[in-house]
């Protein structure tokens, strides 16, 4: 993989390309980048388990693929039960070998998502979860995304400023690097004030990407996100 041999190959200039080739000489992948890479390889596996391959013998072919979506993947933020550790792991798997590229953690009855503890750091074992799905995550080539739900309790002053930063910057210990804040499913004003949240925003993204530089863009999901709602 790379931008020089993928070019020589045909390969689209894109993040997640590859052209995998198989003729008499072998079986040939070529990845823009080597997430690209990764991705010719899920679809030679899924060639090698299909009805076609029989005694071991591949048909020729040449397949010239790349992700026309620039997010894939899964949002575990509904409520209720959140999924067991093991049941995420397969999960993360199946994302990997099916070209998925981020999973988004933020399951509304997890306390330390959401209130009432979302302030607090999650107990060992948990943090020893969490620090798990970002490595199987990173194995599959998936984005793990933490996400915050501070809204319900959260208060408009410099202690929670500061509790929201310290609580993504205890993630980041974990070897979490992307980040999402929920402020939907707010009933009442506390957490829903608008102008509020884009000047948070601001501010945690400036702390988190001045003690972690490598960290990703953060993601948001306000309180009025549909016109139903919003009156709009």
């Amino acid at each position: 993989f790379g931008e020089k041999t993928a070019r020589k190959n045909g390969v689209k200039m894109t993040t997640g390309a590859y052209v995998l080739t198989v003729d008499k000489k072998g079986v040939k992948i070529t990845g823009y980048d080597e997430k690209g890479a990764f991705y010719g390889i899920q679809t030679l596996r899924q060639i090698l388990e299909s009805e076609r391959v029989q005694n071991a013998e591949i048909p020729y072919m040449c397949i010239n693929d790349w992700p026309d979506l620039k997010y894939r993947g899964v949002v575990e933020g509904f409520y209720g039960e959140p999924w067991s550790h093991e049941v995420r792991l397969s999960l993360i798997d199946f994302y990997g070998k099916y070209k998925m590229n981020c999973y988004l953690y933020g399951p509304k009855d997890d306390p330390y998502h959401s209130s009432p503890d979302w302030r607090l750091p999650y107990p060992e074992n948990e943090a020893r979860n969490i620090s798990e799905l970002v490595e199987a995550c990173r194995r599959n080539r998936v984005d793990f995304v933490w996400a915050i739900h501070p809204g319900e309790d959260i208060q408009w002053n410099e202690a929670d400023r500061t509790n929201i930063v310290n609580k993504l910057k205890a993630m980041c210990k974990l070897g979490v690097r992307s980040f999402a804040v929920f402020w939907d499913d707010l009933w009442n004003d506390d957490g829903s004030h608008g102008d509020e949240q884009a000047e948070l925003m601001n501010y945690i993204a400036q702390e988190l990407e001045a003690a972690y530089p490598d960290v990703n863009p953060l993601v948001i999901c306000p309180t009025q996100y549909n016109r139903g709602w919003a009156n709009a």
